[in-house]
């Protein structure tokens, strides 16, 4: 099955776009990459592969060992435009998100929610997680004008874990990780029919991580053929979930 991954240039999160590339394509599927324009080469959030402050606070291992096969990959290079992708030959679309400033041209895109907009009509998979739940949000459905996640049940970043990431970096960094002044959670819930009943934090971790083999400290929340995680540490259930997602709506 063929699966769209749109990307910033730059600035996007290392482990949740590497994690589910990895698995998607483990599992025999193709992988699309697509930039505003066609043939370029992005690149993810540097300070996540060397270590967000000396040294620490980066992505694991293994994610930044994914990321060095995928820079390797002809279809990272090979990027088609957002503009230019016919969603309809997709049979999926996958949303990672990312904290640093890179990310809003890929969050604020007009032309890029009218993309996602036309995907999402069809009913087929739809995954985001972290700020790429900020793409849903801001998607309107073409007929009620809404947000395409107003009736459904989501998560994304909650408010505590990035107010924690700005906490903690704001003395070196400034205001590097905090994408937008509206916190992600609150935008993600004003796009919600009832925000109480459909919005989903999770467990509170703030350090501990799902793996490749552990999914305690991991959640998801799935929908339909919506499915939604909240930052890095559920990046590897996301991903599986998501696989499996794809092979039962290929098997109805």
């Amino acid at each position: 099955m063929r699966v769209l991954i749109p990307l910033p240039d730059r600035d996007f999160d290392v482990t949740e776009v590497a994690v589910p590339w990895r698995l998607l394509t483990d599992a025999g599927h193709q992988v699309v990459f697509a930039t505003e324009r066609a043939g370029t080469r992005p690149a993810a959030d540097p300070r996540l592969l060397t270590g967000v402050l000396f040294g620490r606070l980066g992505a694991e291992d293994e994610p930044k060992r994914f990321y060095e096969q995928l820079t390797a990959a002809p279809e990272f290079t090979a990027t088609a435009a957002w503009s230019d992708v016919d969603v309809a030959a997709f049979d999926g679309l996958l949303l990672p998100g990312g904290h640093a400033p890179g990310m809003r041209q890929y969050l604020g895109s007009p032309e890029l929610r009218e993309q996602v907009a036309r995907l999402w009509a069809l009913g087929r998979p739809v995954g985001a997680i972290c700020h790429g739940v900020l793409v849903l949000a801001r998607t309107r459905d073409a007929e009620s004008g809404r947000s395409v996640l107003a009736g459904r049940r989501t998560t994304c970043l909650p408010k505590y874990m990035e107010r924690a990431a700005y906490a903690t970096t704001a003395w070196r960094l400034g205001r590097y990780y905090r994408t937008y002044p509206a916190y992600v959670e609150d935008e993600v819930r004003t796009a919600l029919d009832d925000p109480a009943a459909q919005f989903e934090r999770g467990p509170r971790v703030l350090t501990r991580r799902g793996t490749a083999d552990d999914d305690t400290h991991a959640f998801v929340v799935q929908d339909g053929t919506y499915l939604s995680a909240r930052w890095p540490g559920d990046a590897y259930l996301f991903a599986r979930r998501y696989v499996q997602l794809l092979q039962s709506t290929a098997r109805a």
